[in-house]
């Protein structure tokens, strides 16, 4: 008899296994130093906390490890070791719920265990200070991967920021010897080399020097938005040929090309109240998506449909292929998202409209989780 019942309950087992969700880029950890807030507990304001994570079926988070450009040698990298106490701190306090991986094999095991596999993502060639020294003492500290510039260049690598805005005036485009050499050593450690934030020439640059799979960890079609942030179709094809994974930014403003003048109506008509938010928070970014949850029927008129979003999933995806674009939110790191996407609790609603177009559980199982553990494997290789 009971082996009847097992038999009887196992396509419901199957049937409702939870699906591998992977998001690339967060900026939670960042804010958290501004606001001191728990993220094991359910947080009223901001994008992202272990809660809602759960609810939203999210078993790996690449957490982004940032700073501005303010920050150079002598703080950056200061700057990125505290983020990262801030990480293990919030991962001792709440060991039940997240744990600190490095490794595909570490994550399946944390993802078993029902736990939030926390990862490290350093968003900005600059934490680095130049040295490979801090390459490697960041990778020692769990640096599943680095994005090469933020929107300020290094001296060995130029940024989409600069190389579109500063032309001849740039002292070298693309990436050094030193900036090759420091790729090479990326790729021997086991660490993949993300291309968001880097320019044109950069991009193309790590695509001849890279002998792993790259990752763009939280960008969005250039096609469907003009945005230098984005990524043209050339580019992304180059992406695919080296077995590469896009991850999709949610960000309105790479999204929806008609998001930057909505949301400059919205801010001139707040400015006293943004001005006094920054001197709080001491963070536009996050004063601004505090604005924003205080007239949130106004900032709501601002932001574009889901379906956006869904378009440049899908229009990559039919472009080079669902075997090469995957998530990367962004959440905690912009002030406005698509309508519908307000936290990590609604990622089921990009499984649910990707269904609707067509895709199979299998198509959106890579795009959820799959490309990625994909990438992460080979680049440990």
């Amino acid at each position: 008899m009971k082996k009847l019942i097992l038999i009887l309950l196992l396509p419901l087992a199957l049937s409702t296994k939870a699906q591998l969700l992977v998001d690339t880029h967060n900026d939670a950890i960042s804010n958290q130093l501004i606001t001191g807030a728990d993220l094991g507990k359910l947080q009223p304001i901001g994008n992202f906390d272990l809660v809602r994570a759960k609810q939203g079926g999210l078993n790996a988070q690449i957490f982004s490890i940032w700073c501005s450009g303010q920050y150079s040698k002598g703080t950056a990298y200061a700057m990125a070791n505290r983020e990262i106490d801030s990480l293990y701190s919030l991962i001792n306090r709440h060991p039940d719920m997240i744990a600190m991986v490095t490794t595909p094999k570490q994550l399946t095991k944390a993802v078993k265990q029902n736990k939030l596999a926390a990862l490290i993502g350093v968003e900005g060639g600059h934490m680095i200070e130049d040295s490979i020294g801090y390459v490697d003492l960041l990778t020692k500290r769990g640096m599943a991967y680095l994005t090469l510039t933020w929107n300020n260049s290094t001296s060995w690598a130029t940024s989409a920021a600069d190389e579109t805005t500063k032309g001849d005036s740039l002292k070298h485009k693309g990436l050094t010897d030193y900036g090759k050499q420091i790729v090479h050593h990326l790729n021997d450690l086991g660490v993949m080399v993300d291309v968001s934030h880097v320019g044109e020439q950069t991009f193309y640059d790590v695509i001849a020097t890279s002998t792993k799979p790259v990752i763009a960890s939280h960008s969005c079609a250039w096609t469907l938005n003009k945005n230098r942030r984005n990524m043209k179709d050339a580019q992304l094809q180059a992406l695919a040929k080296n077995d590469g994974v896009i991850f999709v930014n949610f960000y309105s403003g790479f999204v929806d090309s008609t998001y930057a003048q909505k949301e400059g109506t919205f801010i001139r008509a707040h400015r006293p109240e943004l001005d006094s938010l920054i001197k709080i928070y001491k963070d536009r970014d996050l004063a601004t998506e505090r604005l924003s949850a205080i007239h949130k029927a106004e900032s709501d008129m601002v932001r574009p449909p889901l379906s956006m979003l869904i378009k440049h999933i899908d229009y990559i995806a039919k472009l080079i292929g669902v075997e090469h674009v995957g998530i990367g939110s962004d959440f905690d790191g912009s002030e406005s998202f698509p309508q519908e996407m307000d936290s990590v609790a609604d990622y089921p609603k990009i499984k649910t409209e990707l269904l609707k177009l067509g895709y199979s559980k299998k198509d959106v199982a890579k795009i959820f989780g799959g490309n990625f553990i994909r990438v992460f494997k080979a680049n440990k290789r």
